[in-house]
């Protein structure tokens, strides 16, 4: 049966990469529909995306490659077929609500299986989308026991990815293990600048002329996993903190939902604590 499927390589750069892998695919029978690669130079490291379209025997199409490519060589082949997330917040609605539109009109082709939320307050605003809602209160738990809770009604749901969406609870180190490079976070200023808590305000009592969003992977180190979107909007003096925040929310949304889009289509590669976005 005719597939298509995605081949994500990177590995230690050398003479001739593209052609062996194209070679391969060929070899195999495959048509290639869309091909992107990057060289860091920096770290002299390669990295490649390949659409391909065919009749996959993927262990020996895996096998090929890496006898073929450098020591060190990271090959994975996706499917196409549609992701499935589960959604975590707490009591804003503005990046759950876009992201609800966007999947309900088609701009963002996603199962969004569940949403989850440690207040009540977003139920009804899920449920209006009939998507299940999950109630998990961190009230009188410690932050593993509640960590804990939240990851077994995850499970449920096998999802591809999990996405913070103003979901304002610090996750546990053996959390952000259990979901290594699939929890995306929106954090709400241009990282790295303004890391924590209150970035408005902080960005406010610094005067700054402008005021950002950071979508990045999540890991245990507050707000300084790898970086996959930013954008920023002007701002002046006459801006208060509050007013700093209204306008900084439109950026926050969009930010997560271009973002949360990049991984659906398997363009971001994570190296070195920073990603590749092809």
């Amino acid at each position: 049966m005719i597939e298509k499927k995605i081949l994500l390589t990177d590995c230690p750069d050398d003479k001739g990469l593209i052609a062996k892998i194209t070679n391969i695919c060929y070899k195999h029978q495959l048509n290639i529909l869309h091909n992107n690669e990057f060289v860091d130079f920096e770290t002299k490291h390669f990295f490649m995306r390949t659409e391909l379209e065919g009749i996959f025997n993927e262990d020996t199409l895996l096998e090929d490659l890496k006898y073929s490519l450098p020591e060190g060589t990271h090959c994975r082949l996706i499917g196409t077929q549609r992701k499935r997330i589960v959604i975590l917040v707490t009591k804003e609605a503005h990046c759950l609500g876009d992201i609800l539109m966007k999947n309900y009109y088609g701009a963002l082709d996603v199962e969004i299986a569940a949403v989850i939320g440690n207040h009540d307050n977003l139920r009804e605003l899920v449920e209006r989308f009939n998507i299940p809602f999950h109630l998990v209160s961190h009230e009188g738990l410690t932050r593993i026991e509640h960590d804990k809770l939240l990851a077994e009604k995850i499970d449920e749901y096998t999802p591809d990815y999990i996405v913070l969406a103003k979901y304002m609870r610090v996750l546990n180190p053996e959390f952000v293990a259990r979901y290594p490079n699939q929890v995306i976070n929106i954090h709400h200023s241009f990282l790295p600048a303004f890391i924590g808590a209150k970035p408005y305000q902080q960005a406010y009592e610094r005067g700054v002329k402008i005021i950002g969003a950071t979508a990045h992977f999540i890991n245990n180190e507050l707000d300084q996993g790898p970086i996959i979107m930013q954008n920023v909007i002007n701002v002046d003096h006459t801006y208060s903190a509050e007013a700093m925040m209204r306008a900084g929310r439109d950026v926050e949304k969009t930010v997560l939902s271009r973002a949360l889009d990049l991984a659906l289509h398997d363009r971001i590669f994570v190296y070195k604590n920073k990603t590749v976005v092809l």
